[in-house]
């Protein structure tokens, strides 16, 4: 099966940025990661979703290409059921691993998951860096979580209808910190970078990235939207 690797960006930052969040990372062979060092190119994908009664779990999976030709497959179970309510990372090898430590969690049975998302070939996915009580998928407005960021961004360049006209369909998303600490009146400079992913139809995922900074003549806070990590990433370089 082909999958539509993503090779703009290092493979091995994708796989640090998983480890780094997975609090089960060390269980994971030495061999495998010996593998993951050849990486060539990476893929990620919203493999499943169950969403009911405030509880949330979500596996992806994430493929890397490597220099033999082969691809190695490691899977991660994001969930909320722990009893302090805390979104937590599971990485595992193989699907095995992954269905036993999903047969634990407390979610409930008379509640069918979504189906996987297999034949649906997803656009590649950027996964930054979350901590552990990073919020789940809010199953809200999410049309309007769109409108106020869309509002607020100041920059001439902002998505415009357009860009998106799919993004009006989600109906979940979330709020990922991906640099930076939170921007407060009177720290001095702050550049902060967020992504807002929007889950839509059939699993599918698309993402908007917000830089938030105080880069301004006054020291005032600003925010801005754009569609891609890079061209959000640029803009912070800029204001630095």
């Amino acid at each position: 099966m082909s999958v539509p690797y993503e090779t703009a960006a290092h493979p091995e930052e994708h796989l640090d940025r998983l480890l780094g969040r997975a609090l089960n990372s060390f269980e994971l062979p030495d061999e495998v990661l010996t593998r993951l060092d050849s990486a060539l190119a990476y893929d990620g994908s919203l493999h499943s979703a169950h969403h009911s009664s405030g509880l949330h779990r979500e596996t992806h999976r994430h493929t890397w290409l490597l220099t033999d030709g082969s691809v190695l497959t490691l899977w991660e179970l994001v969930h909320n059921t722990a009893p302090d309510g805390l979104v937590r990372h599971e990485v595992y090898a193989g699907q095995e691993e992954l269905s036993a430590a999903t047969a634990r969690l407390p979610l409930p049975a008379d509640e069918p998951d979504l189906e996987p998302v297999d034949a649906l070939r997803l656009p590649p996915v950027r996964l930054p860096p979350m901590t552990d009580a990073g919020p789940p998928y809010a199953p809200a407005d999410s049309a309007d979580h769109l409108r106020r960021l869309l509002r607020r961004a100041e920059n001439l360049d902002r998505p415009g209808p357009e860009d998106t006209a799919v993004l009006r369909t989600a109906y979940a998303h979330e709020i990922a910190q991906a640099f930076g600490p939170p921007c407060r009146t009177g720290t001095g400079l702050c550049l902060s970078l967020y992504e807002h992913v929007f889950l839509l139809p059939h699993g599918r995922r698309a993402s908007l990235w917000e830089v938030e900074h105080t880069a301004t003549p006054d020291g005032r806070h600003m925010c801005e939207v754009y569609s891609t990590e890079a061209a959000a990433r640029a803009a912070m370089e800029r204001r630095v």
